[in-house]
């Protein structure tokens, strides 16, 4: 399992929603766009059975989990250790630029970040958990994303969603076309404009998966059947576009993307 999370969080957090189907919708990834930190704070010490939330004159922290993964020893210790280490490193950000306005006329504003994780799907071999995120370090707007967490209950551990799979291009080309073509749809939608792939605009191009989230859920509750690609703020269109989130099914071709020792957990969707 990673080290920490937050090192990820932050990768997201320096680089809207879609009328997304009922599967984005149960995995809790609508959220506002970016919420002011106050409320970030407030929804994320409301949002799970376990709960941590601070507030200094320099930063306001939160990292809640839900009910689910606290069933979990193992699981239960690393995001504790997790939100101990994010909080760690904004309070040291904080406190750094605080020290930097020293003697100047100006007093930085509060920084912020929270994370919240939520149940996609719980079944008999795996849990999968969608982290939202959301930080703020004083510039013009904060920054915000979703970051995958799938616990293997059979092997007592846990991994991005995307090392279920062979690799981000294996699973890439299981979906093939349609990827693109969902993408470009729901730019078109913001844009009011047709997208041209061939503009030379990175915003036109399509990105891959190792710049997107994966999250895999069920409809069944007993094996993932379904997944959702996430692309955060700036990595398919401009900030102002905000994220995006594509559905798609287990196909045979999705399915054989999967490493095999995890294909158990997993199958075609009917």
């Amino acid at each position: 399992m990673r080290a920490s999370l937050f090192l990820i969080s932050l990768a997201l957090s320096s680089a809207a929603c879609s009328d997304a189907t009922e599967f984005a919708e149960d995995a809790g990834v609508k959220e506002e766009a970016v919420s002011t930190p106050a409320t970030a704070q407030a929804k994320a010490a409301a949002g799970g059975a376990n709960a941590i939330s601070k507030e200094t004159e320099q930063y306001q922290f939160a990292y809640a989990w839900p009910e689910e993964a606290g069933r979990h020893d193992k699981l239960a210790a690393f995001l504790q250790e997790d939100a101990d280490h994010m909080q760690g490193e904004l309070a040291k950000e904080a406190a750094e630029d605080w020290k930097g306005a020293e003697g100047q006329d100006w007093t930085p504003r509060q920084h912020s970040a929270s994370l919240e994780w939520k149940v996609v799907t719980d079944t008999p071999r795996f849990l999968s958990l969608s982290g939202h995120l959301a930080t703020y370090s004083g510039g013009a707007h904060g920054m915000y994303g979703v970051e995958s967490l799938v616990w293997d209950k059979k092997a007592d551990d846990g991994m991005d969603a995307k090392v279920l799979f062979q690799s981000p291009t294996r699973l890439e080309t299981a979906l093939g076309a349609e990827l693109c073509a969902k993408l470009n749809k729901e730019r078109e939608k913001r844009r009011g404009i047709r997208v041209d792939p061939n503009s030379g605009d990175s915003f036109d191009n399509c990105p891959g998966l190792d710049e997107a989230t994966v999250l895999v859920g069920s409809s069944t509750g007993k094996t993932l059947d379904r997944l959702t690609i996430y692309f955060g703020p700036y990595v398919a269109g401009p900030y102002a576009e905000g994220d995006f989130e594509l559905d798609f099914p287990v196909t045979a071709a999705v399915l054989d993307a999967v490493k095999p020792e995890y294909a158990s957990g997993f199958s075609i969707k009917r």
